[in-house]
């Protein structure tokens, strides 16, 4: 490719023009989001990006960096993956219901729905069942669809229509209905039984001989259910199951399966809610093995956030949500790439 035939840059005027209606669509939608979230009583809070610990899940990455202090002694700190930590402590602290449109950054992730750097919109109710956050969740993006007045999202031949009422669908009944296979029945004790799904999911997807059972469930998810998503109207996926539950509390009625949920629209995930976790040695617990397992498979960890640590333990019953910002926007809008939407796309891209 000659220097003639290479595309110009994002800021030229030519391209930033064919971008400046989705930016401005962008404009309107978080307009009409801090709208709602006024209307409701939220608080807006800007938090942190630079953390102790950058989030502790086995599979996100983030960039990490050094501080110099006055003395000249340095200090390891990291880009947060969510500002879920330091929102929590705000709870614990004595805020109600706190919103906030964070920047936030993770490694190894770019393609058409990923950014290494985006914007999460994160709110939280304290004192609230995980279904009052579903229903906040649904109201968002249909706030965002009437911002732009779109009818219906559409992304790669699949639509979904987000005025309408959401499916609501349990994992355990999408994993039956995707892939014929009995999820629940490989989970005891709050555990995953690996033999079981391995055997469970031989011939519809690829099981390696170190997957653990939930590379397994991962597999089956992205490959058979969450295509399904989504499509004709959102999608609710609910009641993940125990060994996935990461910051959600276990179900006090089904030990098996967490209060978390995730929102689809045309297969794409757009959030990823918990009926939050105050058991801060079950949290400890859950952290130390996702880093015993991010050292196995990457041969990195994080380190642990004892504040954080201490302030779920003072938490009050709450529950919360992250929603990616820039995906709904680009669905809003019309776009068919995450970098359509943003301002200023990735440094040292073109």
């Amino acid at each position: 490719m000659t220097k003639s035939d290479q595309p110009s840059p994002w800021w030229s005027p030519a391209r930033h023009a064919d971008r400046k209606p989705f930016l401005l669509a962008r404009r309107e939608i978080a307009r009409a989001v801090r709208a709602w979230f006024d209307e409701q009583g939220f608080v807006e809070v800007e938090t942190a990006i630079l953390q102790i610990s950058p989030g502790n899940e086995t599979h996100l990455h983030a960039p990490r960096t050094e501080l110099v202090r006055a003395d000249g002694s340095r200090a390891a700190r990291y880009l947060r993956t969510s500002p879920e930590f330091a929102c929590k402590k705000l709870l614990a602290a004595g805020e109600q219901k706190i919103f906030e449109f964070a920047r936030v950054f993770r490694d190894r992730e770019r393609g058409d729905l990923h950014l290494p750097e985006f914007t999460m919109l994160e709110w939280y109710r304290a004192n609230a069942a995980y279904d009052a956050i579903m229903a906040d969740t649904i109201v968002v993006i249909a706030h965002a669809a009437q911002a732009t007045g779109i009818g219906t999202f559409s992304f790669r031949g699949r639509s979904a229509d987000p005025f309408v009422e959401p499916e609501l669908l349990t994992v355990a009944a999408a994993f039956e209905r995707f892939a014929g296979i009995d999820l629940l029945a490989t989970i005891a004790g709050g555990e995953g039984d690996r033999a079981a799904l391995a055997a469970a999911a031989s011939g519809k997807v690829r099981v390696a001989d170190d997957d653990t059972w939930s590379d397994i469930f991962s597999k089956v998810l992205v490959e058979h259910v969450e295509p399904n998503l989504g499509q004709g109207r959102l999608t609710v996926l609910f009641e993940y199951p125990a060994p996935e539950a990461a910051l959600a509390r276990v179900k006090p009625d089904d030990p098996r399966v967490a209060e978390r949920f995730e929102v689809y629209a045309c297969g794409v995930e757009l959030a990823n809610g918990f009926g939050e976790l105050t058991d801060a040695a079950e949290q400890r617990h859950r952290f130390t093995e996702a880093m015993n397992e991010k050292q196995r498979r990457y041969g990195e960890r994080y380190p642990l956030d004892e504040e954080f640590l201490a302030a779920v333990a003072r938490m009050p019953q709450a529950s919360g949500v992250a929603l990616g910002f820039d995906r709904l926007v680009m669905l809003a809008s019309g776009a068919i790439r995450i970098d359509q939407v943003v301002w200023t796309p990735p440094a040292g891209e073109a």
